[in-house]
C-alpha cells in the first residue's frame, strides 16, 4: 500500500522553503519518496484557483478531472510515499481577487478526497497543512499581495479586513468535516522554522525518518527575501497610481530589481 500525502497550504507558512528543501533532496529521497510539485500538476492547481473565485460546479468538476489525470499518471509509481505539494490546491491566497478567506478549501479537499478514493482506493491518503500565527501571517500575506496584486489598503486596514482568514484552526476544522475518511495533520511554522531542514522536518517526522537518514539531506539554499518596509510603501504607491496593469507590472519589476 502506498501513502499519498497532499500538502495543500496554507500560503505564507513556509511552503516555499519546504518545497525547495524537498526538491533539493529529491534524488536522496528516492526511491522511497516521489515528489510532485506545482509544475507536475499545473492544470490541477489552476483549476483549484479558478474554483476559489467562481465556486461553480463546473470548475469543481475540472478539479476532479485533473486530479484523476494526476492519479492516472502516478499509477505505475513504485515509491512507498508520494508527496503532492502546492498551496494553490487550496485556491488563491486570501487578499487576491477580492477573496477574504479560504472558503473554497474544504470543498477542494473534499473533491480531491473523493477523486483519489475512487481512482486509487488501495492508497492511504493523508492531508497535510502548514499554519502560522495570525499576525505574522497577515503581515506576510499583505507584503505578498502588495507585491503581486493591486492592494491599495495600508497594512492596518488590510489586517482588519482579512482578520478572519487568519484563523487557520477554524479552516482546518471545516476541512476535517469534509474529509472524514482521511487523516489531516498540521504543523506550525513557529515550531519548525528553526530546525535544520525547516518546515520539511514536519513531513519527515510524519514519515518516521530517523536522524541518520536526515543527516544526508541538505536544507534549501534558497529563501524568500523579506520586503523592506520602504519597498512595500513604494509598491503601494504604484498600486494606487493610474498605471494600467502591464505598466504596473513593469514598474514593480524594475523597482524590485533595483532594491535587490
Amino acid at each position: 500500500m502506498r501513502r499519498i500525502i497532499i500538502h495543500a497550504g496554507f500560503h505564507k507558512t513556509g511552503t516555499t522553503s519546504l518545497q525547495q528543501t524537498l526538491r533539493a533532496n529529491r534524488a536522496a529521497l528516492r526511491p522511497d519518496v516521489r515528489l510532485v510539485l506545482r509544475p507536475g500538476m499545473k492544470a490541477l492547481c489552476e483549476c483549484a484557483r479558478a474554483y476559489s473565485l467562481s465556486r461553480q460546479d463546473y470548475d469543481l468538476g475540472m478539479v476532479k478531472y485533473e486530479a484523476a489525470m494526476l492519479i492516472e499518471a502516478l499509477k505505475s509509481e513504485t515509491a512507498k510515499t508520494i508527496i503532492i505539494t502546492s498551496e494553490d490546491l487550496s485556491g488563491h491566497m486570501p487578499g487576491r481577487h477580492r477573496l477574504h478567506g479560504y472558503g473554497a478549501a474544504p470543498h477542494l479537499m473534499r473533491a480531491l478526497s473523493d477523486t483519489f478514493k475512487a481512482a486509487s482506493p488501495q492508497d492511504e491518503l493523508t492531508f497535510f497543512f502548514t499554519t502560522r500565527s495570525a499576525e505574522p501571517w497577515l503581515r506576510s500575506c499583505y507584503a505578498q499581495n502588495v507585491r503581486a496584486g493591486r492592494v491599495v489598503w495600508d497594512e492596518s486596514d488590510y489586517m482588519k479586513r482579512l482578520k478572519t482568514s487568519a484563523n487557520h484552526d477554524q479552516i482546518l476544522d471545516l476541512i476535517k468535516d469534509e474529509i472524514k475518511d482521511h487523516a489531516l495533520i498540521d504543523a506550525a511554522l513557529e515550531e519548525y522554522a528553526t530546525r535544520p531542514l525547516g518546515m520539511a522536518e514536519a513531513l519527515l517526522d510524519h514519515l518516521g525518518m530517523d536522524a541518520e537518514q536526515r543527516a544526508s539531506l541538505a536544507p534549501s539554499p534558497e529563501r524568500n527575501a523579506k520586503l523592506s518596509e520602504a519597498l512595500i510603501q513604494e509598491l503601494l504607491t504604484l498600486n494606487r497610481s493610474d498605471l494600467d496593469d502591464t505598466a504596473l507590472r513593469e514598474a514593480k519589476r524594475a523597482l524590485i530589481e533595483r532594491a535587490a
